[in-house]
Order: structure tokens, then C-alpha cells, then sequence
């Protein structure tokens, strides 16, 4: 399944399961299960969500080093500090929580799900390409990160 492997833009994987979420709740109605707070809940995954997915991106940008996912070869600076001391993939962490926060508003059981399908599939065609590439430019450094820092949480 390598031919999968930094393919297809994290964005475009995101909205891909974000229709699947939609689809899941307008087709699966018996899933839909709505409780007390489910709007507010669903907001605050929406907003945490682009909020730790943006504070990835400043921090690569202040770096000065590449956020294009297609091409972690093109990686300048290992970037641990910021919200990469809690996560080191804050920008995909920041999409499965606003896929989440759309599952909840939806009121999915299904769509929410389709988050652990999300993380799954960026954990095995995304993150653990880029993980390859990061060792084999930062070597030992980057090696001392994993071991520090979870990949998601």
C-alpha cells in the first residue's frame, strides 16, 4: 500500500471524511443520537480544532520550514517547541478534531467513528512516511523527540 503514501493532501483526506460524516448522518439516521450540550461540545472540538491545527502551521512558519505534507524531504528545521511539545502532529490532530466537532454537530455516532478512520489512515499514509523522512534528515534529534512526544496526544 505504498503507492498511497504522501499522495493525497491531508486537506483533501479531511474533506473526503468530512462528506463521509455528512453522508453518514443524512443516510444513517438511526446513528444520529443528539444530547444536552452536543452543539456546544461539537463547537468547541470545531474551534480547539483549527486553533491546534493554526498554531502548527505558525510555528512551522516561523521556523521557516515547509508545511507541505506531499514533501517532508523539503523539511529545514525540526521544529519541537510550541505546540509541538504536546503533540508532534498538531495540524492533523487539528483536523480529526474539527472532523469530531462536525460528528457532533451532526450528532453521528457513525461520523464519529469515521474520526478513528481519519487518524488511522493519516497515521499510516501520512505521519509514518514523514516520520521516515524527518529520521533520515535529523537522525538522533528527531529520534529523542518521538521519544518524548506522542504522535497525536
Amino acid at each position: 500500500m505504498k503507492i498511497l503514501e504522501l499522495k493525497i493532501p491531508p486537506v483533501a483526506v479531511l474533506i473526503l471524511f468530512a462528506l463521509a460524516v455528512l453522508a453518514m448522518a443524512r443516510w444513517l439516521p438511526s446513528g444520529n443520537l443528539r444530547f444536552a450540550g452536543s452543539g456546544a461540545l461539537a463547537l468547541v472540538a470545531l474551534i480547539a480544532g483549527v486553533a491546534v491545527a493554526l498554531a502548527g502551521v505558525v510555528a512551522f512558519s516561523r521556523r521557516g520550514t515547509t508545511v507541505n505534507p506531499l514533501a517532508p524531504e523539503r523539511t529545514t528545521a525540526l521544529v519541537d517547541g510550541g505546540v509541538y511539545r504536546w503533540t508532534r502532529n498538531p495540524m492533523y490532530l487539528g483536523m480529526a478534531l474539527a472532523l469530531l466537532g462536525l460528528a457532533l454537530w451532526c450528532a453521528s455516532l457513525p461520523g464519529v467513528a469515521l474520526v478513528g478512520g481519519f487518524c488511522a489512515y493519516i497515521t499510516r499514509f501520512q505521519i509514518m512516511p514523514e516520520e521516515r523522512a524527518l529520521h533520515g534528515i535529523f537522525g538522533e534529534p528527531y529520534t529523542a523527540y518521538q521519544r518524548r512526544v506522542r504522535r497525536w496526544i
